[in-house]
């Protein structure tokens, strides 16, 4: 008969990681094991405040789901059982891993995509801070070459400006988490364009960025908290030329692979990203690497401990996981 068990884990950051909602010494995630006879699928989910989610929440919502999983649904069926979000996405990649064990087939293949996927470089991230501390960081990730910058509003053209001297090679993303007014974007994009930023990534708040389409683009924009599943497509027209597709928002796999199809269909260009998290989180979403202009899955480099085996990495560079961790 097959089970489904659910444990909470603790998962401690390297150092401290702040964005302009607040900043973490921990994470906490959620993991959905799937299990019948020898064969075990598993996944991750990290429930996000922002989104209405706790850990509790989503404990409660997946063992709600015991019942009809051991029915034994497919990813497909998910959507009439659980909204997207963390809760869906656990389940989710857990039943994709627990397929791909069962059958001896690589998710990739399940999945109807053309070709395996390979590695990607990804961008790595650095928390807000003071100018001169995101200057050193940047010093520090010198053979990182894309680099994401989490921005807090007041004091953001200097903290770009700081990494930018430190960094002049490398190719900057920046990341508001919807800190910025509509005055402070107008005067911060400039500024930005001047220091060679690539992508200017949610910049107003999720509901509050139709002025977006009056303003001046000297930066591409990317969606984020815009942005969840394929129903969120038709008011980001106009307002944004990228998309940052993270399974946690999405509710998994399934949705996230579709959702970049429409995406591109629509004329979004696509970031693979995702919610800090362990190797075993960010593993369904290298799959997603083919079909991305970036990647940002550099979750695991900044916590302080990893799972066995781990992703790998070679700097920046993430090779698809190992089958004993997923897929």
């Amino acid at each position: 008969m097959r089970e489904l068990t659910i444990r909470r884990e603790c998962w401690p950051v390297r150092g401290v990681f702040a964005i302009s909602r607040g900043s973490r010494t921990e994470i906490e995630v959620v993991v959905a094991e799937i299990v019948e006879g020898a064969c075990r699928g598993r996944a991750e989910c990290h429930p996000y405040a922002r989104y209405g989610e706790t850990v509790e929440g989503v404990v409660a919502t997946l063992e709600g789901m015991a019942g009809r999983v051991a029915a034994a649904p497919e990813p497909e069926a998910l959507p009439e059982m659980l909204r997207p979000g963390a809760a869906r996405n656990a389940l989710d990649c857990a039943l994709w891993d627990f397929r791909a064990k069962r059958e001896g087939v690589p998710v990739w293949r399940l999945a109807g995509l053309e070709s395996e996927p390979g590695p990607a470089q990804s961008a790595f991230t650095i928390g807000v801070d003071s100018p001169e501390s995101m200057a050193a960081k940047a010093r520090e990730s010198a053979d990182m070459p894309l680099l994401k910058l989490k921005l807090g509003g007041e004091g953001d053209p200097e903290r770009v400006r700081a990494v930018r001297d430190a960094a002049p090679e490398a190719r900057i993303m920046v990341d508001a988490n919807e800190a910025w007014t509509a005055d402070q974007y107008r005067i911060f994009a400039p500024e930005l364009a001047r220091l060679r930023v690539a992508i200017i990534e949610q910049p107003l708040p999720a509901g509050k960025d139709a002025v977006l389409r009056d303003l001046p683009r000297p930066v591409p924009l990317m969606a984020d908290e815009s942005c969840h599943d394929r129903s969120s497509l038709p008011a980001l027209a106009g307002l944004y030329d990228y998309i940052n597709i993270k399974l946690d928002k999405a509710g998994g796999l399934t949705e996230a692979l579709k959702l970049a199809a429409a995406a591109r269909e629509s004329g979004f260009q696509v970031m693979a990203g995702s919610m800090l998290g362990t190797s075993l989180g960010m593993a369904p979403a290298t799959l997603l690497g083919g079909m991305a202009a970036f990647v940002d899955l550099d979750g695991p480099l900044l916590l302080a401990e990893d799972r066995k085996p781990p992703l790998r990495f070679e700097g920046a560079t993430v090779y698809p996981p190992d089958p004993a961790l997923w897929g």
